[in-house]
């Protein structure tokens, strides 16, 4: 074999071990972000809600131990409902009955239709939504955002006590549809999950 063709076969012998050593080094790459160090998991998968929204809470809503969330989705939607450490659930019993009847209207009787959400009532930030009771007890549930009411969980109305089992998911009080700008000065005075947790010392 003549010098030429021994250099030709020696380049082409380290192109091909280049070859290999990339074609190894992308499939590791790939190994390692199809499948996860299993130390680097969390001990429970996430859920929905924290999958799909930004959990936002505001603590003595109006009143002392009033705590309520602000689930907020990305396409602006935000659940209300009623934090864990919300006064009603330290009474012996939890909740018994939920009321949609309060100011001039019943809630539950808003029906909104279309994509302009027509007969979409608009509500500030400290308007009942509705009252919650205990065997001893009542107290009232706020918007916590400024928008319009697009939906209230009449299910609470026979089943109060999806609040006491669930009250992160099945049992939300309402959604609501606040415009972008009166997001922004809403946003300011919510805690976020980590600063809520800290804050009534949730482990």
């Amino acid at each position: 074999m003549d010098f030429e063709a021994a250099v030709d076969s020696t380049m082409e012998d380290q192109s091909t071990q280049k070859s290999k050593s990339t074609h190894e080094e992308e499939e590791e790459e790939l190994q390692r972000l199809l499948l996860p160090d299993v130390r680097d998991l969390p001990q429970t998968p996430p859920s929905a809600v924290q999958s799909n929204f930004v959990s936002y809470f505001a603590p003595d809503f109006m009143k002392p131990g009033h705590d309520q969330y602000v689930y907020r989705h990305p396409n602006g939607l935000c659940v209300i409902g009623l934090a864990p450490t919300h006064v009603a659930f330290k009474v012996e019993g939890g909740i018994t009955a939920v009321d949609f009847n309060v100011g001039k209207s019943d809630r539950s009787g808003i029906k909104v239709t279309g994509k302009r959400k027509k007969n979409a009532q608009h509500f500030e930030s400290n308007t009942a939504l509705c009252k919650v009771c205990t065997k001893d007890a009542s107290y009232i549930i706020r918007c916590c955002v400024k928008g319009s009411l697009l939906e209230v969980n009449d299910r609470l109305i026979k089943q109060p006590q999806l609040l006491n089992s669930s009250a992160d998911r099945e049992g939300y009080i309402a959604i609501m549809m606040p415009k972008p700008a009166d997001w922004l000065r809403i946003k300011d005075s919510l805690l976020g999950s980590e600063e809520y947790r800290k804050l009534r010392e949730i482990c």
